[in-house]
């Protein structure tokens, strides 16, 4: 899965489950999703769920952070790398 259809389906996500926060496709990729004010902690453990059952990754509790999490771009890095691995280790 390349990059770009993370991407939009990550943004289809965030849109559909935090319509509060606005219009999802103004966010920069690289924009912080708590700082921006569209995930809150309890939205970041959403995307955490979202990420697992849509892409079918196990997300280890030491992988839930801002390095992986923080923005579109983190995110989209972190699932391909995740599923670019054969055994689903991110290797960063």
């Amino acid at each position: 899965m390349d990059d770009e259809t993370i991407e939009r389906e990550v943004r289809a996500f965030l849109q559909h489950n935090f319509p509060l926060a606005g219009d999802q496709s103004s966010v920069p990729s690289n924009g912080s999703l708590i700082d921006l004010g569209v995930v809150d902690s309890t939205g970041v453990l959403e995307i955490v769920g979202f990420l697992e059952g849509r892409f079918g990754l196990e997300i280890p509790i030491d992988d839930i952070s801002p390095e992986h999490l923080d923005t579109v771009a983190d995110i989209v890095g972190y699932v391909g790398a995740r599923l670019s691995t054969e055994d689903g280790d991110v290797a960063v």
